[in-house]
């Protein structure tokens, strides 16, 4: 058991040795089968002789702390959602990942086409047909350096950034400028600007200009100062310039649905995934702890209504920066012993795709 495990696991922590195993083996028949566990079954495998009695009880002791769950009055138990969580803490034990699950993951990038869009896509599929779930690639914000930027007011309240790539790409952002600017401050905005890009990135640019703002405020342009502030402009909600977001085997989750509302749970979260109102939060999952991160129905709410599991790995470009992330989306009943190494393979191979082509 891990020492996090150790330190939080107060339930497994006061189990005996008997009521530990029995927990185990539930938990671990609950998710090779997704059926529940009975007594009689449990005392085939276990390493002490106990009568069923004697393991009903122990089950009993278990659901009363919250580990295990009865669907059913004359049923066996499965693993609550504490209990799935204690555990994944204490108790999952991660397999090195398979040569075979290796090779279809490599072979995404074997065209070696400067598309990475178009990879992302090979990718998403590879890690769900790897899975059995459905994938998710949040895919990196550009990040090509700046050659020019022009400021437009379209109306009192809102105006458009154009922000021309060196590459050549062109991009429109919407933003609402400061009140009682007119056009003729915006374009002594993107002159103030411009004089600074020197093909920088604009999160480089931010950061340098961001400097020269905090140290000489009263003698730049009031509104290049907000706007440095506010990142440049603000992403117009309607678009899709708040990050791409790749979905992949949808047809895999819609298949473990056994019944019709747990069918149409599974099918508002993809409308949510769709609708990419949480990708912001998505991308936070993985920011906010190392490697790769489990997560189980309601401790995270884009998941919480579909009753789902997300195992998801931040990756990160050039720079050791994490930019997107990736992970896989299904039942709580994964095989995550397997998963895990997928999905922590998968990130390094994103982050390695993103980082060369940088």
């Amino acid at each position: 058991m891990t020492d996090r495990a150790m330190q939080q696991n107060t339930p497994l922590n006061d189990l005996n040795d008997r009521s530990r195993e029995v927990f185990r083996r539930v938990v671990e028949g609950y998710l090779e089968t997704g059926a529940p566990v009975g007594s009689r079954t449990l005392t085939r495998s276990l390493t002490e002789q106990v009568s069923a009695a004697t393991v009903r009880n122990v089950m009993q002791d278990l659901e009363f702390l919250g580990l295990l769950g009865s669907p059913h009055v004359s049923a066996g138990r499965i693993p609550t959602q504490l209990g799935l969580r204690m555990f994944l803490d204490g108790f999952l034990e991660v397999g090195e990942l398979a040569l075979s699950d290796k090779q279809s993951l490599d072979e995404t990038l074997g065209t070696n086409t400067a598309d990475v869009a178009a990879t992302l896509d090979r990718i998403g599929s590879a890690l769900s047909q790897a899975t059995h779930g459905a994938s998710v690639v949040l895919a990196p914000k550009r990040e090509a350096p700046i050659k020019h930027i022009d400021f437009v007011s379209l109306s009192a309240d809102r105006a458009l950034v154009v922000l021309v790539h060196s590459d050549g790409h062109v991009e429109n952002r919407l933003f609402q400028p400061p009140p009682g600017h007119t056009p003729s401050a915006m374009r002594e905005a993107a002159n103030y600007l411009n004089a600074h890009l020197a093909d920088r990135t604009l999160s480089s640019l931010r950061a340098e200009i961001q400097t020269e703002v905090e140290s000489r405020r009263a003698q730049i342009d009031e509104i290049a100062a907000h706007l440095i502030a506010a990142g440049l402009a603000v992403w117009d909600g309607d678009g899709d310039d708040l990050g791409r977001l790749i979905v992949r085997g949808r047809a895999n989750l819609l298949a473990v649905a056994a019944e019709a509302d747990e069918l149409e749970r599974i099918r508002q979260l993809f409308d949510d995934l769709e609708r990419k109102r949480d990708i912001a939060d998505f991308l936070e999952l993985a920011e906010t702890g190392e490697g790769v991160r489990i997560f189980i129905g309601s401790e995270n709410k884009l998941f919480s209504l579909s009753g789902s599991a997300l195992v998801v790995s931040p990756y990160m470009n050039a720079d050791r920066k994490i930019v997107g992330a990736v992970g896989v989306i299904g039942p709580t009943r994964l095989n995550y012993g397997r998963i895990v190494p997928i999905v922590d393979y998968t990130a390094q191979l994103v982050g390695k795709l993103i980082a060369d082509r940088s």
